[in-house]
């Protein structure tokens, strides 16, 4: 699986190593739902989620790269492809999520990956065009897709695949790849 790096930050696969990380951080209330997932209840948990759902070649861990923030996992960033998308995307289209923990919000950190994640899917991958959706209660996600060139299509859906939050409006946003 491909590994992407700034001088900041890492992109790699999760490991099952990173299943107490991840529960520390994905058990805080205030992260999952703002991305659409209920708070992990234990340790085993997110293990199985490490096994099951980020177990892929389009889902990748966040790490600082300074030894001083640890090394580990903060977040993710991953994208979904037509057959998987929350969106009525096409074929040669795919959807980005992310999410940080609340200790590294407001540091850049998910811009920077986002950034990442767009050259990916638009240099390796060869898709056409990227989607997103957030909350309108979570408006720094919008915010972070902002300025990393995405633009409000003004149609709102509800991502029925959500296991929190699948009755909750969600804003579209697009980036083209000529746009990038």
């Amino acid at each position: 699986m491909t590994k992407m790096e700034t001088e900041r930050i890492l992109l790699r696969p999760w490991s099952e190593e990173d299943a107490e990380t991840l529960y520390r951080y994905a058990s805080d209330p205030e992260v999952g739902p703002r991305a659409g997932w209920p708070p992990h209840k234990s340790v085993e948990e997110s293990l199985e989620i490490i096994r099951t759902i980020f177990h892929s070649d389009h889902i990748w861990a966040i790490v600082l790269k300074d030894a001083s923030e640890g090394g580990e996992p903060i977040g993710c960033m991953g994208y979904m492809v037509h057959s998987e998308s929350n969106i009525d995307i096409g074929e040669n289209d795919a959807e980005v999520g992310y999410w940080v923990a609340r200790p590294y919000w407001n540091r850049g950190i998910c811009t920077e990956a986002l950034r990442l994640l767009i050259d990916y899917c638009f240099r390796e991958k060869g898709f056409r065009t990227l989607w997103a959706d957030f909350f309108p209660d979570n408006p720094a996600s919008g915010k972070v897709m902002e300025k990393c060139g995405f633009r409000d299509t003004g149609m709102i859906n509800r991502c029925s695949r959500l296991q929190l939050g699948a009755d909750k409006p969600v804003r579209i946003m697009r980036l083209e790849k000529n746009q990038f």
